[in-house]
């Protein structure tokens, strides 16, 4: 990938800065494990990922639509008989995932500091999800120090790009985005004439779900520890 003429490095934060998804998981499970009297695990899991897929344009993503979704994915199963004690429980997974550390994932820092160092690029954060909420894991992460701008969006398809580009005075050609989402981070990027790099992440949502291709301004990667020495040589 020919990366002379990049001049914005536009980061994901959740997965691809720190971990995320593994928490969203374990709160699927705390969520599966109250339903047990009503079903299988399977037909649980399909009645939760049915009500979230119905609710993605009206919610969003992020813990808060997370846990509505709990409790309606809950009504739905009980016919509408959640018990109050199990609809409390339920909140309190939902607002758990809200006290994510943020902790940065391995050689994130050392590779935004070469990155930073290097002067060559002008570094944001584009990143979906509740804005409150992903404002709060940024400054618990320590990370802002790295990035120009941080730019929270509801949805990441081309529009949102291309309005990021219009806003900071570039085009799209001059800008790289790296996330572990095929779907939101690399795709969109790739057809407006960007360029891409791909760390996927162990676990992957399964609305973010989309099967990668090849692409000449595009490099996957196994960690970010390997991003400088792509972008710096």
């Amino acid at each position: 990938m020919n990366v002379s003429g990049i001049k914005i490095l536009a980061f994901d934060a959740d997965d691809t800065l720190w971990e995320n998804e593994p928490m969203f998981r374990q709160a699927e499970a705390d969520w599966l494990s109250l339903m047990s009297d009503y079903g299988d695990p399977e037909t649980l899991y399909q009645a939760l990922f049915e009500v979230e897929s119905a609710n993605i344009p009206v919610y969003g993503y992020g813990a808060k639509p997370f846990t509505l979704n709990m409790l309606e994915a809950g009504l739905k199963v009980t016919g509408g008989n959640l018990s109050p004690a199990i609809a409390a429980k339920m909140i309190e997974v939902g607002r758990n995932l809200l006290f994510n550390p943020a902790e940065p994932m391995p050689h994130v820092v050392e590779s935004l500091e070469k990155l930073s160092s290097s002067g060559r690029f002008r570094m944001i954060v584009l990143t979906k999800g509740d804005l409150l909420d992903q404002e709060q894991k940024l400054h618990r992460s320590g990370l802002l120090q790295f990035f120009e701008r941080i730019v929270i969006v509801s949805k990441k398809t081309r529009k949102e790009y291309l309005q990021v580009c219009s806003d900071m005075s570039f085009s799209m050609d001059e800008m790289l985005m790296v996330g572990n989402s095929f779907k939101s981070d690399i795709d969109p990027v790739l057809q407006l004439g960007g360029s891409g790099v791909f760390i996927p992440f162990r676990v992957l949502w399964a609305h973010e779900h989309m099967e990668p291709y090849s692409h000449p301004r595009l490099v996957t990667l196994a960690s970010i520890r390997d991003l400088p020495a792509v972008l710096l040589g």
